[in-house]
């Protein structure tokens, strides 16, 4: 579902999740993510309040739009996301927020999410196209 360009550009760019509860839509920018060999995203939780209030209320339905603005390119990934406060992934997340933060910051747990659909944002003849 991820090909070799979609995975490139989630490793190399920022994400935008978003989610929606009784009509209010959210979006906010991650910079703590991953891409695992199986093909889930990982996001870290250090601001994700109003997203994990979401994906309670909405069973755990997410969107993630990644771009790459100078080139044009971007992919929309729609999927499931669940909540995990331990193991490796969060360990590392945490490690890698106190680390930048000096400690003044820590991951409380991250975001694992089941990618369902990828659809092509880039603009030209396969915009809308689902891979």
């Amino acid at each position: 579902m991820l090909n070799e360009a979609v995975v490139k550009l989630l490793k190399s760019s920022m994400w935008d999740l978003a989610t929606c509860a009784d009509g209010e839509p959210n979006v906010v920018p991650v910079a703590f993510k991953d891409v695992t060999p199986e093909g889930t995203l990982v996001v870290g939780d250090v601001f994700l309040d109003t997203t994990l209030k979401n994906l309670a209320a909405n069973h755990g339905r997410i969107a993630v739009s990644v771009c790459d603005a100078q080139k044009l390119e971007g992919y929309q990934i729609k999927g499931t996301a669940r909540y995990v406060t331990e193991g490796e992934v969060v360990d590392a997340f945490k490690a890698m927020v106190e680390k930048m933060f000096s400690g003044a910051a820590t991951a409380k747990g991250a975001l694992v999410i089941t990618p369902e659909r990828v659809i092509v944002t880039t603009p030209g003849a396969d915009n809308k196209k689902e891979l």
